[in-house]
């Protein structure tokens, strides 16, 4: 497994600066990089909430955590519910979202195809439908749909038609089995492997990742006390638009900086998974 690489972290810090950060809401500590960053530049953090949907997540981070382990509090399910978690107003709000390294780098999470898996795609593996069930149980249409809506997949119709005519045969179980059905019908052009954009519909699709985004964007402004800021990192177009629109018209905030901030060559050279972040951040009205 590769190491964890927390992205954009000077810039969290930075972002994080001018705020007295007592109470902080972390919705997705994965294996906690971000957090340590964050009890060390702030000491005067009385509580941390460390929350993640992925029980092996919360596992790392509570090794990563263990010197602030007085001050962390472990939450496991989703940061959409962040209102059920806390009845006190916070200062700081972080999310992380999509799926992490360490996700990808599991085989058996089935959220990549560089190794052979079960399609399971499910940040919190007890919960909810599996990739699996998608691929062989939706409609042609539903599942073309899929592919453009949370793919931005041109050739949707093509791979769903053809992706019924395998499971007619047999029951796509795997996730060689999946990327190589689709190379079948869109061939390799370039270093984008052609099943990219159908994993990242599949995997949208099995956590409901743009609802929880809404969602939970919502009801953490919500919980945000005057000149609390909220960060967050986005890695694909979708959730950056459904972010920049929240925070567009949302009338309780004022934008940090005017535009999204981007990881530096140095970074992306260091951890190619960076490319493509995108950093928002917000702070609340008085």
């Amino acid at each position: 497994m590769e190491p964890h690489l927390p992205v954009l972290l000077h810039e969290i810090i930075e972002a994080f600066a001018p705020v007295r950060c007592a109470r902080f809401f972390d919705g997705t500590v994965g294996a906690g990089g971000h957090a340590r960053a964050l009890l060390t530049a702030h000491p005067e953090i009385e509580c941390y909430f460390a929350c993640d949907r992925d029980p092996s997540a919360l596992l790392l981070s509570k090794e990563a955590l263990s010197p602030w382990q007085e001050k962390v509090q472990w939450i496991q399910g989703s940061f959409s519910k962040i209102g059920s978690y806390l009845d006190e107003a916070v200062d700081g709000v972080l999310l992380d979202l999509g799926v992490s390294s360490m996700q990808l780098d599991t085989a058996e999470r089935g959220f990549s195809f560089r190794m052979d898996a079960p399609l399971d795609m499910r940040m919190d593996p007890l919960q909810g439908l599996t990739a699996e069930q998608l691929v062989n149980e939706l409609p042609e249409e539903e599942l073309a749909n899929l592919f453009f809506k949370y793919g931005e997949e041109r050739a949707s119709r093509r791979i769903a038609r053809a992706l019924v005519q395998v499971r007619r045969k047999e029951r796509i179980r795997t996730t060689l089995q999946l990327a190589n059905a689709v190379e079948r019908v869109v061939p390799r052009h370039g270093r984008l492997h052609p099943a990219t954009r159908v994993f990242q519909a599949l995997r949208i699709a099995v956590n409901d990742e743009l609802g929880e985004v809404k969602k939970g964007i919502y009801e953490a402004l919500s919980l945000l006390r005057p000149h609390g800021r909220m960060a967050v990192i986005s890695f694909h177009s979708l959730e950056d638009r459904e972010v920049k629109r929240i925070f567009r018209e949302s009338t309780e905030v004022e934008r940090v900086y005017k535009k999204a901030i981007a990881p530096t060559r140095e970074e992306c050279l260091k951890n190619p998974r960076a490319r493509s972040a995108k950093l928002r951040v917000v702070e609340k009205k008085g």
